[in-house]
């Protein structure tokens, strides 16, 4: 398996034959010229997560591209007239071969005043959980975890504690791209702290960077 963060929560996975984009949302633009992609998932609505500027130029560099999400992101690209396949909790689909699971319902809470958003975490080829945003723990070994970082809805020490219940072989951080360089003061120091020490490698994953990883 091979993970490239191209930004914030912006990943493309490749198993078995299969190209995955994740995410394609508004903090980075590495995707938009990304070809070879046989689907695309999404988790939610928010902007950070989808894009639809973005979405439009991957699909025309990739026009036989899937897209699998959940309905309420659904609602926003069939208004776009951008077509997709309904993949949400407890849904299961295969990508050449290659298993695609959906696990979670409910974004982590902002604040009592904001609804709740739509979410659902993705698992891939049994081996890598993608939850969005949210600390959702499917219940099944997880080897890779992307690990919630930063954000409004979250410290450091919630995404280590969710590492830390996941129990994977490694994990490394996504949904950082609102820190910037040189001020992550703890965000990549505590889980290289904690982690390890737990049996779980963690990787100080930036954009740009690559994990390469031969199946278990």
């Amino acid at each position: 398996m091979r993970i490239t963060k191209i930004g914030h929560s912006c990943l493309l996975v490749e198993e078995g034959g299969a190209t995955i984009l994740i995410d394609p949302g508004s903090y980075s633009t590495g995707q938009d010229d990304v070809r070879g992609i046989d689907a695309i998932l999404i988790t939610h609505e928010h902007q950070d997560h989808v894009s639809l500027d973005s979405l439009k130029k991957v699909l025309a560099n990739n026009p036989g591209a899937q897209i699998f999400t959940n309905s309420a992101v659904g609602k926003m690209l069939a208004d776009a007239g951008i077509a997709y396949t309904k993949l949400e909790d407890g849904e299961e689909t295969k990508v050449k071969g290659v298993s695609i699971k959906g696990f979670g319902k409910e974004h982590a809470a902002l604040h009592e005043s904001i609804p709740v958003a739509h979410n659902v975490g993705y698992f891939v080829a049994d081996r890598f959980f993608y939850p969005g945003d949210s600390f959702y723990i499917p219940a099944q070994p997880v080897d890779i975890l992307a690990m919630p970082a930063a954000a409004p809805w979250m410290k450091i020490s919630e995404g280590v504690a969710y590492a830390t219940a996941v129990k994977p072989r490694l994990c490394f951080p996504v949904h950082d791209g609102m820190l910037r360089e040189g001020r992550l003061g703890l965000t990549y120091a505590l889980p290289e702290r904690i982690l390890p020490p737990l049996g779980i490698t963690f990787i100080p994953l930036a954009a740009g960077g690559v994990i390469e990883d031969k199946a278990i």
